[in-house]
């Protein structure tokens, strides 16, 4: 298995863009995965989108967050099959946003 993301590996197609999570196994298909990593206090941490059901990776570094992640993505695609991955709506996007909630203490 490979990743490739940004800054670390050329990407050898046009599908495979900068700071897009790519996997691969031998005689599997490539897909696209964004993957949203957040430096927090205590390191980072990883999901990405458009994957059914939730998928966390963490680690001290960005590498390592991104290769728990990779590693949590693989076992819930081999664990629920391969229809965890939505197809018929991918994320083109992502944004961040804030919202102001009423919160009772």
């Amino acid at each position: 298995m490979s990743v490739l993301y940004a800054g670390h590996m050329t990407p050898h197609s046009p599908d495979m863009l900068p700071g897009i999570l790519h996997v691969s196994r031998p005689g599997a298909f490539m897909r696209s995965i964004k993957i949203v990593v957040e430096k927090r206090a205590d390191g980072y941490l990883a999901y990405p989108l458009g994957l059914s059901g939730t998928v966390v990776g963490q680690g001290e570094s960005y590498e390592a967050a991104l290769a728990d992640v990779k590693s949590a993505i693989e076992f819930h695609i081999q664990s629920f099959g391969a229809d965890v991955l939505s197809t018929d709506s991918p994320v083109l996007e992502a944004f961040v946003a804030k919202a102001v909630v009423a919160v009772r203490r």
